[in-house]
């Protein structure tokens, strides 16, 4: 039974597998597939990026290629030793978990960060089109902005410090792999197309679900951005997709998880890969994660870093248009 935090998701969901009584396998429900084998566990490559300041030239370029690599090969790996204190990941743990206690209507009706809630999936049209979790979107423009947090002040200092520190960390990961394609201005090509106004964080929670460890918390999806890095609970659920297979992601409790986004991919000529994931749902335990993502403007225009390009040059204002026709007309981009 659902707590008064919950959002309606089973409800929305029974309407919509009663508006889909047939189903095709390429939209059968996640429930049809309960009784498949679990995917194989896998640990994304880990990272110590105290090497990157390393007082030795070849251990700064060691762990420069190691990521690289893992960008290439998996388009996912883990960063250990990453700068953000345990300290501040804790605040921003409890600070969530009280934020998403909130009452569901109050979360919903209220102006709270910007009015950034939303759950579920209002464009489903399919169960398997449905993601069984609640978030908050935040612009990094708001976080700052009081008036935003009504009896949530506490979560402001704590916000800040962690959107502060992430963006950081974003910034020196974007570098690291913008320099390994010989594009010297690495570090201060991002830090000019990116920043506070451009850039998101997402604060998610997966409620029990009593269905199917096969419902999806989050359907299959690419991030449509340069550059993403979660913070996650220990409760597990995020899957990759790696030689066409999809493999579980190992929660690591000293880690963050980085992925690469559909724009990095462009950029640099497919040598990295935007790849696919999804969340699980947990039949016992609720899960808990914050995203960072790193985005450009909407008039940024992306273009390779190497001729002759994969793909023309576009504007992510143009991309984010053609990803929400899609989504619109099939349910996916």
């Amino acid at each position: 039974m659902g707590s008064i935090s919950d959002p309606p998701l089973l409800t929305n969901f029974t309407q919509l597998l009663r508006s889909c009584p047939t189903t095709t396998s390429s939209s059968s429900s996640p429930i049809e597939n309960a009784d498949m084998a679990p995917p194989q566990e896998c640990e994304l490559p880990v990272i110590d990026l105290s090497r990157l300041s390393s007082e030795c030239e070849a251990e700064r370029q060691s762990c420069a290629e190691a990521i690289c690599r893992a960008s290439a090969e998996w388009g996912f790996f883990q960063v250990v030793n990453h700068g953000i204190s345990s300290e501040l990941l804790g605040e921003m743990r409890r600070e969530q978990v009280k934020l998403f206690e909130t009452p569901f209507e109050s979360k919903d009706r209220s102006a709270l960060l910007n009015y950034s809630y939303r759950w579920g999936t209002p464009t489903a049209t399919s169960p398997a089109q449905f993601s069984w979790s609640e978030a908050f979107h935040i612009p990094l423009t708001k976080i700052s902005d009081p008036s935003c947090y009504g009896q949530f002040i506490s979560l402001r200092g704590v916000l800040m410090k962690f959107a502060a520190a992430m963006s950081r960390l974003a910034r020196t990961l974007a570098g690291v792999l913008a320099e390994n394609l010989r594009h010297h201005r690495g570090h201060s090509s991002f830090d000019e197309t990116c920043h506070e106004s451009t850039c998101f964080l997402r604060l998610n929670r997966y409620p029990v679900c009593p269905l199917s460890p096969e419902m999806f918390g989050l359907v299959p999806h690419t991030d449509s951005d340069f550059l993403t890095i979660l913070y996650q609970d220990q409760v597990g659920g995020l899957h990759l997709l790696k030689d066409s297979r999809w493999v579980a992601v190992k929660p690591n409790r000293d880690a963050l998880i980085v992925n690469i986004g559909d724009l990095l991919q462009a950029w640099s000529n497919d040598v990295y890969k935007s790849v696919e994931h999804k969340v699980t749902t947990n039949q016992k335990v609720e899960r808990y994660s914050v995203a960072y993502f790193l985005c450009p403007s909407d008039d940024s225009l992306i273009g390779s870093c190497r001729e002759p390009s994969v793909y023309r040059k576009f504007t992510f204002g143009e991309y984010r248009k053609q990803v929400q026709e899609d989504v619109k007309r099939n349910g996916q981009k």
